[in-house]
């Protein structure tokens, strides 16, 4: 007889087209509803609260006092929740973020009794390849979810294994028909065996064992109060299957108990049988970049600087640091980071990121102050401290701010060596907005603003103390303007449209329109981009640019301005008429002693309907591209086979090859790549007649939520026909990105490393007498300079050094985005007791061996490591 599980559930996004606060009303609701059932009725033993500890959150803070309610049902089993924060985005969000989602889910679950061991996302857009490493991190060996999968994964069952390149392997019970087929099931018999029908037609063609799952909840769906009569129904239809409530994991114990499941691997984003929107990477360009900026000010500044100031004697604030994840989190939800929600709701989003970049960025300047205010000297001039926030010594050019009196001054180290800088702009600044109390007492003299580049060698994992001294010399610097300038690496001239002609000098080849600007229109919704039919695009190959370069000892810079004419939105664009413009400011940046053209892009768009892209030429008939993913790289074909038979085979999506990375994409061959690294857009195409182009998406403007027969996407709207004025990106937007040419491929040049790099730059703090928020001095001493972690292997890739949760130690997490194992090495400064190996829980599972100070562990490809010490 076949088994039925029935599973009660809410699926409980906490906004979409509706707010989180008309959300919450409806939870506090629901959760009385499901609280009275769940005490009340012996025969109902359990309720799945859909994964996400933030529904507790959000509900406490209406009902505290029913904490104890709710943790009586969890300890008997009965309600289930976690184990996650929020139902997180697996294709644009950071590896850390999905790591701190499970360890702040399973925190807050701990506080009840035991959470549900399943990487439970059954509405992500598409599920990475890394995921069953991620979870196995967590002890969780199961994995339920819906989306991307079809047969040419390497079956047509709905049970597998699915393991990552590491050999991490999680049980699937995938979703054919959705999480929501259950929802409201009726008690009219015939309407019931009607729609039943065609359920069991697809769940028995996938399943491999007698059992079944009918999820029974949808969307915010209050508890179905007659469940009861409806089981009866359906045993009455049904006489040779066997219906009963039930629990995910119920079934999962039957699964296991069948040795034949495929094992498949690899990400799954094919939109046959369910939509997985592979163009919303690009949707709402300005909340995909605050997002990848402040993960990156998180997990490479913040959380490093952290630790750094703990080791030295100062307080981590775990407390603080939670907020702000928690903050993004509630972001990182499949529609809020997707951006596929109502004007309000994005607007919240957007407040959400400014809050937590507000945190981190005042987080930041909280510890540098704290450090610098605390080294041990006694000389009294003013300082400047340097914080290198990699495992490894730097000696980049470095940007930054001095505010002084002095009409002229001169910077040493320690030693008292002279540091040599260039002055780049010198500005008044009223002693009112540095600290109030100067001019309270009477005193309005200036002070002023130096804009200096200063390079010298900052120690790794560490800092490194200068002191603005008094000099009497002149402040200028050598820059001095050319028509072509040269770095150690390059030789880049600007062509009249505004585009870039690279010589490298390594490999002696010529990249020339690079950064050619292409527009096309968007007849898409906030869901995907879809084209114009038969449209001929415009580029910016005959425009007139506005260019100036200049040059000076550390650094070129290269300032385009340029203005494209483009229609003003959908119907202008069919006529042909050409009405509205997008303004483009390039800030490119040279070091001279690194292989990196390092791109701003201001933007002011003025027009509709329509998508911005950025070519950048490679020279290399690409058959994939690698981008990476969470903790590693992937590789995608650059033409997807199956747009040759999408419609044939009735997808519900054309499958474009439009791809989301994290950090980097390249292309490569035996003699070269080219490789982007980005800090703001998450989303590329490879492009061309030879697929030797990466076309950079940077922004796409779009006015509804939902549309229906879309040229990429036939037939009902995804979401809700809804406007959404504020998605057509009207106004300003800046993104940072940068292009590297190199001599290996792309994964032997470990572009991993290099990108993170470019999202980790050098910070500085300049303490002077005044502050207008005053701190007590600390007993702390710090010294000049200092290195708390060393690298002695130069493969691994910092993913974090940051304090564990619960105990007094160090969590350092690193990965090999390259096709070899290789070995990850460091010491530390000062002694170390113990080194042990743990999970990404943050628990211990075996010992590290210790000499010196020094620890190895070895890394496989795209493998995750953790150690605590």
């Amino acid at each position: 007889m076949k088994k039925v599980h029935i599973v009660p559930h809410m699926h409980w996004d906490r906004e979409w087209y509706f707010s989180t606060e008309e959300s919450r009303i409806l939870l506090v609701n629901n959760m009385e509803e499901i609280l009275e059932m769940l005490e009340n009725n012996p025969d109902y033993p359990y309720y799945v609260l859909d994964g996400q500890t933030s529904i507790l959150e959000d509900y406490f803070a209406v009902k505290p006092e029913n904490k104890e309610r709710v943790k009586k049902l969890v300890q008997a089993g009965k309600l289930i929740i976690g184990p996650w924060y929020t139902q997180t985005d697996e294709m644009v969000v950071g590896g850390e973020s999905i790591v701190r989602n499970l360890l702040y889910g399973l925190k807050d679950s701990e506080e009840f009794g035991s959470p549900m061991k399943i990487g439970y996302l059954p509405d992500s857009f598409g599920q990475s390849s890394q995921m069953p490493q991620i979870l196995n991190g967590f002890d969780i060996k199961y994995s339920i979810f819906w989306r991307g999968t079809s047969e040419r994964h390497g079956t047509d069952k709905t049970e597998f294994y699915w393991e990552s390149d590491d050999g991490s392997k999680v049980l699937v019970q995938l979703f054919p028909l959705g999480y929501a087929i259950g929802k409201y099931l009726p008690e009219d018999e015939e309407k019931l065996q009607e729609r039943i029908n065609k359920y069991f037609t697809v769940l028995d063609r996938g399943a491999t064992t007698e059992n079944i799952i009918l999820p029974n909840g949808h969307d915010q769906m209050p508890i179905q109060k007659n469940i009861f009569t409806v089981m009866e129904k359906l045993q009455r239809l049904y006489p040779d299957r066997e219906f009963f409530l039930s629990k995910y994991e119920n079934v999962f114990e039957e699964l296991e108990k069948n040795k034949e499941l495929p094992t498949i691997q690899g990400e799954f984003l094919d939109g046959k049988y369910m939509r997985v929107h592979r163009s919303i990477y690009s949707t709402r360009m300005d909340i995909k970049a605050a997002n990848t900026r402040i993960e990156n000010k998180i997990t490479n500044v913040l959380e490093p600087l952290a630790s750094i100031a703990y080791s030295l004697g100062f307080e981590y604030h775990h407390g603080l640091i939670e907020l702000i994840w928690k903050e993004i989190m509630k972001n990182h939800a499949h529609d809020s980071i997707g951006c596929c929600c109502s004007d309000k709701v994005h607007r919240e989003i957007v407040n959400r990121f400014f809050l937590a970049e507000e945190k981190t960025d005042q987080m930041i300047e909280y510890y540098k102050r704290k450090i610098t205010d605390s080294i041990a000297t006694d000389r009294q001039e003013d300082r400047l401290t340097a914080f290198n926030l990699l495992p490894y010594e730097r000696t980049d050019a470095v940007t930054t701010k001095v505010i002084t009196k002095l009409e002229s001054f001169a910077l040493e180290d320690g030693d008292g060596k002279n540091i040599s800088f260039e002055v780049l702009e010198k500005e008044i600044i009223d002693p009112g907005l540095i600290d109030r109390q100067i001019v309270h007492y009477g005193n309005y003299d200036p002070f002023y603003q130096y804009t200096i580049q200063v390079k010298d060698s900052i120690p790794a994992m560490g800092y490194k103390t200068y002191f603005v001294v008094n000099a009497q010399k002149e402040m200028t610097n050598s820059f001095v303007e050319k028509e072509t300038v040269e770095t150690d690496f390059y030789s880049v001239s600007v062509n009249p449209n505004g585009t870039l002609r690279i010589f490298d000098k390594q490999l002696e080849k010529e990249f020339n329109n690079v950064l050619l600007l292409e527009n096309g229109g968007d007849d898409g919704d906030e869901y995907d981009f879809s084209p114009l039919p038969n449209e001929s695009l415009i580029y910016s190959d005959s425009v007139e640019a506005e260019v100036k370069m200049i040059q000076n000892g550390y650094e070129a810079q290269i300032d385009i301005q340029l203005k494209l004419d483009v229609p003003g939105d959908l119907e202008k664009r069919k006529a042909n008429k050409v009405d509205r413009f997008v303004d483009v400011h390039w800030k490119i940046m040279l070091p001279n002693d690194q292989p990196i053209i390092k791109v701003v892009a201001e933007l002011d768009n003025q027009a509709k309907d329509h998508r911005l892209r950025a070519l950048i030429p490679t020279g290399i008939a690409s058959s994939i591209s690698v981008s990476d993913n969470q903790f590693g790289f992937i590789k995608r074909d650059v033409y997807d086979s199956a747009m040759d038979v999408w419609e044939k085979e009735d997808w519900d999506e054309r499958p474009d090859s439009i791809y989301p990375m994290l950090s980097f994409v390249g292309l490569s061959d035996e003699e070269h790549g080219v490789s982007i690294l980005t800090n703001s857009t998450r989303e590329y195409e490879v492009i061309g007649d030879n697929y030797d182009t990466i076309a950079l998406t940077l922004f796409r403007s779009v006015g509804v939520l939902g549309k229906e027969e879309m040229l990429r996407r036939p037939g009902r709207p995804s979401g809700i026909k809804l406007p959404t004025p504020d998605s057509q990106m009207l106004g300003k937007l800046t993104l940072d990105f940068a292009i590297t040419i190199h001599e290996k491929s792309t994964t032997g040049t470990n572009i991993g490393r290099i990108a993170k790099e470019f999202t980790t730059p050098i910070q500085t703090y300049n303490k002077i007498p005044h502050n207008a928020m005053k701190l007590n001095p600390e007993d702390v001493q710090a010294p000049l300079a200092f290195s708390l972690l060393k690298e002695t292997n130069s493969t691994a890739v910092l993913s974090v050094l940051k304090k564990a949760e619960k105990e007094d130690t160090f969590v350092l997490r690193f990965f090999n985005p390259t096709e070899a194992e290789a070995k990850a090495s460091f010491i530390v400064n000062p002694s170390i007791n113990q080194v042990q190996e743990g999970n990404l829980n943050e628990n211990a599972i075996a010992p590290v061996q210790v000499e010196n100070n020094q620890f190895s562990i070895l890394v496989k490809s795209n493998q995750i490591k953790t150690v605590m010490f």
